[in-house]
Formats: structure tokens, C-alpha cells, sequence
């Protein structure tokens, strides 16, 4: 008998749906990829890097979501009167409250208007920092770069560019006037956590 070299035995060390074995399903975005085992987890944008279950040759990255189209038109501007007006005469307000909502509360509507007033005052060029809260919001929302680049789009028509975005939010629901930290307790139910307090050195 001629050997082969592979001991009968070491076939047993892995069950047929071991980890090690067990080819890697697509699933749908926002899922880990699972096993023939069927076992899936919700990922929300997490990277898992190689480790014993997942060598470097079959690290696992998420799928790329297509873009999706905007809910309004970058010219629907009627779609919602009180805000085109408010824009027209005062930017820095649409401004302030977009870039609070997309900073997740980081930076105050207040501050964010006030410095891209400054800009529009003194340089004319508050498009530059606005394109970038709207790229922001693209990446977010997985949203198409649509007529053309952001850039271009508030470089051509800054009113009609903050109006969309402003409508794009309250579209999935943030209530523009109460703010980041507003929407975050509407969520929550109205129910805040209490501060953390730090207890002194005691005897």
C-alpha cells in the first residue's frame, strides 16, 4: 500500500461547519458575513480584521451600499417655503442647524453659523465650508453626488444647496429647530442620563 502521507485522523480535528472549514456566505449590507452555519451578526459599519477565524487571505470588508437618490430636487425649493426664505435672507441659520445635526451636537449651531458668516463677510467664500457638511451628509445617508460635485453645487447655488440638505434631514426625521441634543432625547423619550459623579477620597 502505497502511503500517502496524511494521517486519517487529523480530518477529524475540524467538524464539517467549523469556523476553519466553513465557507463564508454574502449577506445583505449591514450583516456580518455568516457561515454555512447560517450565524450572522449586525456589524454597523465595523472592519474585522484577520484573526484565527478569519485568516489575512479571507479578511472580510463590507459591500459598498449603491448611492441613493435624494428625497427632494437641489431646486424643490417650494417643497418647504418657511425654510427657502429663511435661507435666501440668512444662510448662516439653514447653515448653523445642518452642521450641528451632521456634528452630532460636537459643535453648537450658534458657533457654526457665526464662523460661516465670518467667512461670507470676509472672504465671500463660505461655499468652501459648507460643500464639506454636504459631503458629509452624503457619506452618512449613502447618498448619490448628484447634479455634480459638491463643491461645484454650493459654489453655484449655496441657497438651493442648503435648502436640500436642510430638507434631506427633516425628510428622515430630525426636527431641525430643537437641535442635535433635542433629537437625541426625543429618541431617548424625553429620559436623559444623569452626570456621572466622580465620589471624593473618603477616609
Amino acid at each position: 500500500m502505497v502511503s500517502t502521507g496524511h494521517d486519517p485522523n487529523e480530518y477529524q480535528k475540524y467538524p464539517p461547519h467549523s469556523p476553519l472549514t466553513a465557507p463564508l456566505m454574502p449577506t445583505q449590507f449591514g450583516d456580518q458575513p455568516s457561515l454555512s452555519s447560517g450565524i450572522s451578526e449586525s456589524l454597523s459599519n465595523h472592519f474585522y480584521p484577520p484573526n484565527e477565524f478569519y485568516p489575512m487571505n479571507a479578511a472580510v470588508t463590507l459591500q459598498s451600499q449603491a448611492p441613493v437618490r435624494w428625497s427632494t430636487g437641489l431646486y424643490g425649493c417650494c417643497h418647504d417655503i418657511d425654510n427657502c426664505c429663511v435661507t435666501c435672507c440668512c444662510p448662516c441659520i439653514t447653515f448653523g442647524q445642518i452642521s450641528e445635526i451632521l456634528d452630532k451636537g460636537s459643535h453648537s449651531c450658534v458657533r457654526n453659523g457665526t464662523l460661516y458668516t465670518i467667512l461670507l463677510c470676509f472672504t465671500g467664500c463660505a461655499c468652501l465650508y459648507s460643500c464639506f457638511y454636504r459631503s458629509k451628509l452624503r457619506r452618512q445617508y449613502f447618498l448619490e453626488e448628484s447634479p455634480c460635485m459638491d463643491c461645484f453645487v454650493h459654489f453655484c447655488c449655496e441657497p438651493c444647496a442648503l435648502c436640500q440638505e436642510y430638507r434631506e434631514l427633516k425628510k428622515r426625521g430630525l426636527d431641525m429647530s430643537i437641535g442635535w441634543k433635542g433629537n437625541l432625547e426625543r429618541k431617548n423619550g424625553g429620559v436623559t442620563l444623569p452626570p456621572t459623579i466622580v465620589g471624593g477620597m473618603s477616609r
